[in-house]
């Protein structure tokens, strides 16, 4: 063992695609003094039964980049490292059975289009001539993805990890990691042959990433939101008549995608490869009798074809010429899920210097992307793509082991799922509730889940329709709408009441509290007694996050962010806090509840339940009693008018909320939510404010203050793009919209061709009109530009506002 590494700058822990596609990018990137330990061979886990599909599809616009990264890289990698792959860029086709998955390739082609990719949409006609076998008789169109096809995974680990060694990066194979230690600032990586001090770890284990992930736990981990689920699919004989085609046309057939039956079906040399998600899927490893193995490297489940009757059935319907050859060979095989089915990416919750590159259900297709993305984490603390989709902390404290089993064979089971607006997925719920739930549902609220919090989305009247049914469409006018647009008329003409559980909310108390917080922010702190917005940029001037400040005294601070960005903004906080600091940190997320009361109404509405000073201005605070508990009154309003943030203790909120409700107020939901603050150009975490815009293109010059002394992060950076000039701009778009909004990263053009993008859509009930925000090029961002926005395919004119509220431009109703 006298060659074995005892230091390194990164340790990753497993050797699949995504492990050694990391190791490959950071010695890319020069740092060649890293180490990928496997407890066996290099693709021992879930890399190498895979199936080896590489689409570029998604409706994810991380997960696309990502993807579109992979593809390219690996057309290239063979010559780049000097390892011969089979890789078959074949082409695939998607099939639509019906309207609404034919809008969803239209929104997935569009924002192909914009990252480069040539996908098309397809008549029946063009997948007859491209795949010739198919039954069409009953499909509304298809997709075309040029790139699509698929690769050998053992091959393309293999060539990654040549590539990693060739530039100096160690590979300690059979060589399994036991365990951590921190020592200082220092992580020791604990193997059979030995220790291995580091500067940071990777947890890229795979299916065994939650195994790995208890190691970190004393030092302020938590266990990994996974579960392993059963992936079967089977390989036929050869068909003759496939391989006279192929061997005819010098070509395979085009990949096959059925995603409204949810399969996929594939040429393999000259046969076909059939791997359905069906409905009646199977987790592993989750109950006593089924205790996860220690080792399971290269082996695979026992055969359970009858699971997949229906979806044979179907294919071969749909496919003929597969129910003319037999059955060869079965792969069952784990592949590990997180609750959304999306990878975990980033850093690891709660730890330092440890990230997680773990949970890839689609490893090979994203594996390349992946490496790129971990080791921009690794080496820079910040990616070029804003991943919050794939990060580790967009999950929080809910997702117990129930919750993970739930949610992995909800989405299994729905791997290929259109994702509607008002669609909420029924798995998993329930995990976080409200002081005043059973009130609020007593009501009508219809609820959705807000990291784990449940919440009304809308409130329904007896006999309106309810079903999960009734959700599934892109439209906007479902059993909602009429209900949306009378609590948003209630809020502008009278007084509404949100019940608004999990807010994000860290308090900050004692001496230099206010300066260190000063020298994080871009902009000023409000005054004693007051509150305000305040941003966070990462060191290029991209918006990090964004919070409320509540500034009760002169080194006393509340900040409330977004339900979602709990993990992630605490992390960042805890991360910039001095090692000495006088002053303390305290997460009172789960402590306290807030309700909005808001609408002209709104005073005379307090005035009734508590003592309070109503004509305090706004972004006042004040502390009052009301319904003989104690409360925190904070004057402002996300729906943009007259209204207060009531924030008390959970045990205060039922008396309140009643309170309220007996003075008058109706209860409005988040859609509601929604439409009052795109009218007031309000923007939204990880929609409208993202790493993927800086301050200045977000339009929040008035929010940083470039002349305070305090070099907060990013100012340099603020300081060069203000002097040459920003590329992009924020702007408001009222559209020529049909019966749906724009959705997130809808494209925009001008003149044939594409200058940026919607960040988020939806109707604005008091002005009435659908209303888009979102970045186009700066020359553009002029009041009456007319551009056109693509919503499901459908070209739609959208006109540039000017750069204010489309609601109550001069705010006289927010102060009043």
């Amino acid at each position: 063992m006298a060659d074995f590494p005892t230091t390194a700058r990164v340790v990753i822990i497993g050797g699949g695609v995504v492990g050694t596609s990391t190791l490959y990018h950071l010695a890319l990137a020069g740092w060649t003094d890293c180490v990928l330990l496997e407890k066996n061979e290099l693709t021992a886990g879930s890399t190498w039964h895979a199936a080896g599909n590489c689409p570029s599809f998604s409706t994810s616009w991380a997960v696309m980049n990502m993807q579109r990264y992979s593809l390219g890289l690996y057309a290239g990698l063979a010559e780049a490292v000097d390892y011969p792959m089979n890789y078959h860029v074949t082409g695939s086709v998607r099939l639509a059975h019906d309207k609404n998955r034919m809008m969803e390739f239209e929104r997935a082609r569009s924002m192909a289009r914009y990252q480069g990719l040539d996908v098309e949409m397809m008549s029946i006609a063009d997948m007859k001539d491209a795949y010739p076998f198919l039954e069409t008789h009953d499909l509304a169109g298809g997709l075309w993805d040029p790139d699509d096809g698929d690769i050998d995974p053992a091959q393309l680990t293999q060539a990654l990890a040549k590539g990693a060694r060739s530039l100096g990066a160690r590979i300690e194979r059979f060589c399994p990691a036991t365990g951590v230690t921190r020592d200082g600032d220092e992580w020791i990586v604990h193997t059979e042959k030995g220790d291995i001090r580091c500067e940071k770890v990777v947890n890229a284990a795979g299916y065994y990433a939650q195994r790995v992930g208890e190691w970190f736990k004393p030092y302020g981990g938590r266990t990994v939101p996974m579960t392993v689920m059963s992936h079967q699919y089977f390989l036929t004989e050869e068909i003759p008549e496939l391989a006279a085609w192929t061997k005819a046309q010098g070509r395979k057939v085009p990949l096959l995608r059925d995603v409204d039956s949810s399969y996929y079906l594939r040429q393999d040399k000259n046969g076909l490869n059939l791997g359905p998600y069906e409905r009646n899927c199977k987790a592993h490893w989750v109950t006593p009798d089924d205790p996860m193995p220690e080792d399971f490297s290269f082996q695979l489940y026992p055969d359970d074809l009858e699971r997949l009757e229906w979806y044979i059935e179907d294919a071969m319907a749909r496919v003929p010429l597969l129910g003319t050859a037999g059955v060869g060979r079965v792969i069952n095989g784990p592949i590990p899920y997180a609750p959304d089915g999306l990878p975990l990416m980033g850093p690891m919750p709660g730890v330092p210097n440890a990230y997680e590159a773990c949970v890839f259900t689609f490893g090979i297709t994203q594996g390349g992307g992946a490496g790129k993305v971990m080791a921009e984490w690794i080496i820079e603390g910040q990616t070029e793509w804003d991943m919050w989709a794939c990060d580790p902390r967009r999950y929080t404290d809910y997702t117990d082991q129930d919750y993970c089993d739930q949610k992995a064979r909800e989405v299994y089971g729905h791997e290929y799922a259109m994702h509607f607006p008002q669609h909420e997925w029924p798995a998993g719920r329930d995990k976080k509730l409200s002081p005043v739930d059973a009130k609020v549902r007593a009501l009508g609220g219809v609820m959705g889940a807000y990291n784990g919090w449940e919440r009304a989305n809308w409130f329904a009247r007896p006999g309106d329709d309810t079903s999960e049914d009734s959700t599934h469409t892109w439209s906007r006018k479902g059993p909602w709408e009429a209900r949306v647009r009378e609590e948003c008329e209630a809020v502008r003409d009278h007084v509404g009441v949100l019940d608004l559980p999990g807010f994000s909310r860290f308090k900050f108390e004692g001496p230099g509290a206010d300066e260190w917080l000063r020298g994080l922010v871009a902009g000023a702190l409000p005054k004693v007694g007051r509150a305000g917005l305040v941003y966070f940029a990462d060191d290029r001037g991209r918006i990090l996050t964004e919070m409320s400040v509540s500034r009760e005294a002169e080194n006393l601070f509340i900040l409330v962010t977004a339900a979602t960005a709990q993990w992630h903004d605490r992390e960042w906080l805890e991360r910039h806090m001095p090692s000495d600091a006088a002053f303390t940190m305290t997460d009172w997320t789960n402590k306290m509840s807030t309700l909005i009361v808001t609408g002209p109404a709104s005073r005379d509405l307090m005035a009734q339940i508590c003592e309070a000073d109503l004509d305090l201005p706004w972004l006042s605070l004040q502390e009052t009693a009301i319904a003989g508990g104690w409360a925190a009154l904070v004057r402002l309003s996300f729906a943009g008018e007259l209204g207060w943030e009531i924030h008390a203790e959970n045990a205060d909120i039922a008396a309140i909320y009643d309170a309220v409700l007996a003075a008058g107020a109706k209860p409005f939901g988040m859609y509601a939510l929604n439409s009052l603050r795109i009218e007031k150009g309000y923007r939204a975490w990880k929609g409208d404010l993202s790493t993927d815009y800086s301050l200045l293109e977000g339009g929040l010059d008035r929010f940083i203050k470039l002349d305070k002394p305090q070099d907060f992060p990013g100012k340099a950076a603020i300081m060069a793009e203000k002097q040459r000039g920003v590329a992009k701009r924020f702007v408001t778009l009222i559209v020529d919209a049909g019966d749906c909004d724009a959705p997130y990263m809808s494209t925009l053009s001008y003149d044939g061709q594409i200058v940026g993008e919607t960040t988020s859509g939806a109707y604005g009930h008091r002005v009435g009109a659908s209303i888009a925000l979102g970045m186009v090029r700066a020359d553009l961002a002029v009041p009456g530009t007319q551009l056109q926005v693509n919503i499901f395919g459908e070209m739609c004119r959208a006109v540039v506002q000017e750069d204010a509220p489309l609601w109550d431009p001069l705010n006289e109703r927010l102060r009043a």
